[in-house]
């Protein structure tokens, strides 16, 4: 067994286990699943608030006088509005405008720039821009992943529980910003930022103190209903807003445009690799889109299963990206490419559940947003 096929443990591992977390190996950790049922610990998510241990994730850091450069020429987004302290949601691209991986960039200096990205694609992704760096001076590509552990309390009372513990303001630090600041008595970085449709934060600390600030955030928020979360709701959370899964829903057969992610590529930026395939498929459009669809026939799509435009059609046109029973809005409901021209609200599909045809329609994305919750209360 090679150094990157060892399962291994999150500075969290032993918090997990105490509160009997069932583990999961997943882009090579292992990690909880779920703690009691991933319904409880989603709804928990949806009306109060969720821990969850996300130290898996990776932390690249592009650093140099030369910096800004490149990450404006791997990234599709522009960085160039970007202030100390802002973050922002991109795709790490390849010269076929395909996905790298899907990562946020943190401003933490004029001259660095850290990456969060995906725990599976850390090692490919430093590699890829290691190797596109030595053809450009002043730049610095340093792996931090293991400096760091990652901590997300997620959920509309994250802010009331998480500012006891520090001395900041969290009501100052907006949507997709971050700060340096003291939690629960060890340094920190605190980002408004998630992966579940709900307000929160994420908390990078040194490894060490992770399960010191994991206790103290459990401890403030367990008398408001607060407790820990798995993968499971993680997974269900991201879904219900329309987050995209790299691995499922995007990887490197798939454009940001097919994506339904248009709004990351920043075409009169400049050149950035991929640029003239995004052009010209802005310019002719897209021959396939990703899209969110519910059951009308009974069953649940899972990822993986044939989606077809006809119940009798011989060959399916695609498949399931995503696909699960939502907690929040009691549907089954799934996402998955179909040509442009059945990507219409409303357009009816089959998709292959257990040898059997089950109608399917396109709804919107996201299926959830707070906005909407709020419209509905």
């Amino acid at each position: 067994m090679n150094e990157s096929d060892q399962i291994e443990k999150t500075p969290l591992f032993d918090e997990h286990v105490a509160a009997g977390g069932r583990m999961v190996e997943f882009a090579g950790f292992e990690l909880p699943v779920q703690y009691t049922s991933l319904v409880e610990e989603h709804q928990a998510v949806r009306n109060r608030a969720g821990l969850f241990d996300v130290s898996h994730m990776g932390e690249i850091v592009i650093r140099g006088p030369a910096a800004f450069e490149f990450v404006q020429l791997v990234s599709c987004n522009d960085h160039s509005k970007m202030t100390v302290g802002r973050a922002q949601y991109t795709g790490l691209m390849y010269p076929e405008g395909t996905f790298v991986d899907d990562i946020l960039v943190h401003k933490m200096a004029d001259d660095e720039y850290l990456l969060v990205v995906n725990a599976a694609n850390r090692r490919k992704d430093f590699a890829y821009l290691s190797d596109l760096a030595q053809d450009h001076d002043g730049v610095e590509i340093v792996d931090l992943s293991n400096d760091y552990a990652q901590i997300a309390l997620q959920g509309p009372l994250a802010a009331e529980v998480l500012q006891p513990l520090t001395p900041q303001d969290l009501s100052a630090i907006k949507y997709y910003r971050f700060v340096t600041a003291e939690v629960a008595g060890a340094p920190a970085l605190v980002a408004r930022t998630g992966y579940t449709g709900e307000d929160g934060f994420e908390v990078y600390v040194a490894p060490s103190a992770a399960p010191g600030i994991w206790r103290a955030i459990l401890d403030e928020g367990r008398p408001k209903g607060v407790q820990p979360a798995g993968l499971g709701a993680r997974d269900t959370l991201r879904f219900e807003a329309g987050m995209s899964l790299y691995g499922n829903d995007i990887d490197e057969t798939t454009t940001p445009l097919e994506a339904g992610l248009g709004w990351i590529v920043k075409l009169g930026k400049g050149d950035f690799i991929g640029r003239d395939v995004l052009e010209r498929q802005k310019e002719e459009g897209v021959e396939r889109l990703l899209v969110g669809f519910e059951m009308v026939d009974r069953g649940i799509a899972r990822h993986g299963y044939p989606v077809m435009l006809d119940a009798d059609a011989g060959e399916p046109i695609g498949e399931v990206t995503s696909g699960t029973q939502s907690p929040t809005l009691g549907k089954a409901l799934g996402m998955a490419y179909l040509p442009i021209e059945a990507t219409g609200v409303g357009t009816e599909f089959f998709v292959e559940i257990r040898n059997r045809s089950a109608r399917a329609r396109v709804v919107e994305l996201p299926f959830y947003s707070r906005k909407k919750s709020e419209k509905a209360i």
